[in-house]
């Protein structure tokens, strides 16, 4: 039984630079934009339960499960927003407690 020698070839790459060439731009969002639209979101979601609340209480609204339901949505969303603000306020203070 014959063995063969194992051959190393290059493997070829081809690099390309692209540093002179202008790329177009892209503006990605702030963290500031994400908050500013999540708690927009939510303020929506108030107000439409808010809204809901009113029609049922003039009887423009047959239907309750629509009230209950919006009513949910909106408190589900502020559990979430404060949920989220106790874990930021909770990162800072670590972030205080750490010795330089």
């Amino acid at each position: 039984m014959e063995i063969e020698a194992l051959q190393m070839t290059p493997v070829k790459m081809q690099a390309e630079s692209h540093l002179g060439e202008e790329q177009p731009q892209q503006a990605l969002p702030t963290f500031g934009e994400y908050l500013k639209d999540a708690l927009g979101e939510v303020n929506a979601l108030q107000k439409e339960s808010e809204r809901l609340g009113a029609a049922l209480a003039a009887g423009q609204v047959e239907d309750i499960s629509q009230v209950v339901i919006a009513a949910e949505k909106a408190d589900i969303a502020v559990q979430l927003t404060l949920a989220v603000r106790n874990k930021a306020v909770e990162a800072y203070q670590e972030i205080m407690r750490m010795q330089v």
